[in-house]
């Protein structure tokens, strides 16, 4: 075992590299919507707030819950699989990671009135799933290295890395290597209330008490696979002769809470049409983070371990997301619907507040960043629906449309969406519907620094969804 006279002043709380580890891409992991939790809906592209004529009313518009006559019990279930091909210095490295879940159950009861409808549901919906995976490898040839990044905490020291004053000979030309797998999700409970206000116009509201969980798993490597480093990395130090491997892991845990609300409008015209509003209020995320660190360096006879403890941290802090304005139309000519809608977000109003462990300073300069880096968009959801009416089948297709958050980012930054689906509805009370997505878009990330040791990545995301429901 080393052990080693500290002459060194350090830094004992590593600001900005790990305690602080929060940022816009924090923010944004909860303030993009997810893909909702019904086949109906999916199958036709989530165009579905001037229809929600069903328990997803509760997600998508509240005020279509004045549409049931009957009561009714939902559930379902879906299977997503992402897919990464990871370009890094030309190396091409394919992951995936998948996950199956239970996205819903709902439970609508009309209540019988003289005129118009009255109308409460409760609900159980998985809003967004948090799936993802990253893998990587290649030699950059660059005089910069994660080793060198991390110059102004201790973790380089404490692997005896550096010499007493915290200068290294790693200057960088190694191998790079990653992996990262994601998981967890977004749910909700949702009490929903609709009332016929006027004919043919329908108003409802709902809140939500949300619970999720995400979790992150990434271990990097840099490899000396060109014998470059074959001195002491620590002067003194012979157990640090011909260096080999740099390793760290980053666990990030997070306890997710939180609450939101939102009110929705509805107007039919007759049978042939309909218009839909919402306003989804800002969502408030409680955040409980427990990050963790380990640490490894390898040389020819011998490694050193991080001390876990030093580096890991337990924080808790709020993420608010922006308001989502919606709206959205329908049309049925005869068992064919046509629908389309449109949602506004401005991710620039993306907010953290109330750390625990956390200075504000630093949450105030991460807000500006988000001002500074994010911009307004308008999400755009398209659909059809066709029923064939001597046997009840309805064939579905739909498209997605999420512009990037960022600022200046190329439309292939953007996520798109292809739908389709099928469903049965027996004699009005027993209906059967499946939907199927298919994602695509681009992602870059930085291992650390700006564009020294950068991923491209091609992403596809697949997502079948089953819902089943019965009315009484």
């Amino acid at each position: 075992m080393f052990y080693r006279n500290i002459q060194l002043t350090l830094i004992v709380i590593i600001f900005s590299t790990f305690i602080f580890s929060q940022n816009y891409n924090d923010a944004l992991r909860v303030s993009v919507p997810g893909l909702g939790a019904s086949a109906r809906a999916l199958g036709m592209g989530n165009s579905y707030i001037s229809l929600s004529d069903d328990g997803s009313a509760s997600f998508f518009n509240p005020a279509g819950l004045g549409l049931v006559k009957k009561l009714e019990f939902m559930g379902g279930i879906d299977i997503t699989s992402f897919n990464n091909s990871t370009k890094f210095f030309n190396q091409t490295t394919e992951s995936n990671s998948s996950q199956t879940k239970l996205d819903n159950i709902s439970l609508t009861f009309p209540i019988p009135t003289l005129r118009g409808s009255l109308v409460f549901g409760l609900s159980y919906n998985t809003t967004k799933d948090f799936v993802g995976s990253l893998e990587f490898s290649g030699f950059n040839n660059g005089s910069n290295s994660k080793i060198q990044s991390l110059l102004d905490t201790d973790i380089p020291f404490d692997l005896y890395l550096t010499d007493d004053n915290g200068n290294t000979i790693i200057n960088g030309r190694l191998n790079q290597s990653g992996n990262m797998l994601n998981s967890g999700s977004l749910n909700q409970w949702t009490l929903t209330g609709a009332i016929e206000a006027y004919k043919n116009l329908f108003i409802g509201a709902n809140i939500s008490v949300v619970s999720g969980n995400f979790n992150s798993d990434f271990d990097y490597y840099e490899d000396d696979t060109q014998n470059i480093y074959q001195g002491e990395t620590a002067p003194g130090y012979p157990s640090t002769t011909d260096f080999r491997t740099f390793y760290l892991k980053n666990l990030l845990k997070w306890d997710i809470e939180g609450w939101n609300a939102k009110v929705g409008f509805l107007y039919q015209f007759e049978k042939i049409a309909r218009l839909g509003l919402t306003i989804q209020f800002p969502k408030v995320y409680k955040i409980n983070e427990d990050f963790n660190v380990e640490g490894r360096s390898v040389f020819a006879n011998s490694s050193v371990t991080l001390d876990p403890d030093k580096f890991s941290d337990k924080v808790k802090y709020d993420i608010t997301s922006p308001y989502e304005i919606s709206g959205g139309t329908s049309l049925n000519l005869k068992g064919l619907i046509f629908s389309a809608q449109a949602t506004y977000i401005d991710y620039k109003e993306m907010e953290f507040s109330n750390g625990e462990g956390i200075s504000s300073t630093y949450f105030s300069d991460q807000n500006k960043r988000i001002k500074n880096l994010m911009r307004p968009v308008v999400n755009y959801n398209l659909g059809a629906e066709y029923t064939f009416p001597d046997i009840g089948l309805r064939v579905r297709g739909g498209f997605i449309l999420q512009p990037s958050a960022f600022k200046n980012d190329p439309s292939d930054f953007d996520k798109k969406y292809l739908t389709a689906g099928v469903g049965i509805l027996s004699d009005g009370v027993i209906g059967i519907d499946i939907a199927y997505a298919y994602g695509w878009w681009k992602d870059i990330g930085d291992n650390y620094d700006s564009n020294v040791s950068r991923t491209f990545q091609d992403i596809t995301y697949h997502k079948v969804m089953l819902t089943t429901s019965y009315r009484f």
